[in-house]
């Protein structure tokens, strides 16, 4: 579970992303909630966790000075927002869904706020359609290029079958990943992993706990 410390974040965040926006019902309960096409907006103690694990790579830093962040299933888009609210006036948050309908959905959704409007409209928020599998090549803000096309976070919001290699190679170093993948042989759980990469290049993999998402799936033909 989530630190108290974690809660604490999502709580200051959610006085500004108010999570009514993104949830079609029973928003404030610790629950995740079905928003069609097979997905879920995820219980709070879940955004929790993903905040608290790759917090120290979203906000601005020497460096880091303009944190890019990939949302892979972003679904509701709450967390595409609340990942925005962190990463300063110079970073760029990209959600990415397979499904045209929920790239949408999100997108709309941010657009239900003040805050959000101006987020999407500034560019620092954009909603992509593609497979999250092979991650995402996205230009650099205007100002940005120097600082590259990779991720210094890159956030999945559903069961990936295994660690899939293109997400590794456009994390940056440093960078930091969540991530939850398929490794239970029974079927019924996944696992949840912080993968880690350092300066140099180093890749640290750990194991958070097990959980219950929807799948990474192809794309509707």
């Amino acid at each position: 579970m989530p630190s108290a410390y974690a809660h604490l974040v999502l709580l200051s965040f959610g006085k500004q992303v108010d999570r009514a926006h993104y949830a079609p019902h029973s928003p404030y309960e610790d629950s995740p909630q079905y928003i069609g096409h097979e997905a879920t907006i995820s219980a709070p103690h879940m955004h929790a966790m993903a905040m608290e694990n790759l917090l120290h790579y979203l906000t601005p830093s020497a460096a880091s000075p303009a944190p890019r962040v990939l949302d892979i299933g972003s679904g509701s888009g709450y967390l595409t927002h609340l990942f925005a609210e962190l990463v300063g006036e110079r970073g760029l948050v990209v959600g990415l869904e397979h499904i045209p309908a929920l790239r949408q959905i999100g997108e709309e959704n941010m657009r239900k706020s003040t805050e959000g409007m101006k987020l999407l409209d500034s560019g620092k928020v954009k909603f992509r359609v593609g497979d999250g599998r092979l991650g995402l090549k996205e230009p650099a803000r205007r100002g940005e290029e120097a600082h590259g096309t990779d991720w210094d976070v890159i956030h999945v919001g559903a069961s990936a079958k295994e660690l899939h290699q293109a997400l590794l190679d456009q994390l940056k170093a440093p960078g930091c990943m969540f991530i939850p993948i398929d490794d239970d042989p029974s079927g019924v759980m996944q696992s949840v992993w912080r993968i880690s990469k350092d300066k140099e290049g180093k890749v640290t993999k750990k194991n958070i706990c097990g959980v219950r998402y929807v799948k990474l799936t192809d794309p509707p033909t």
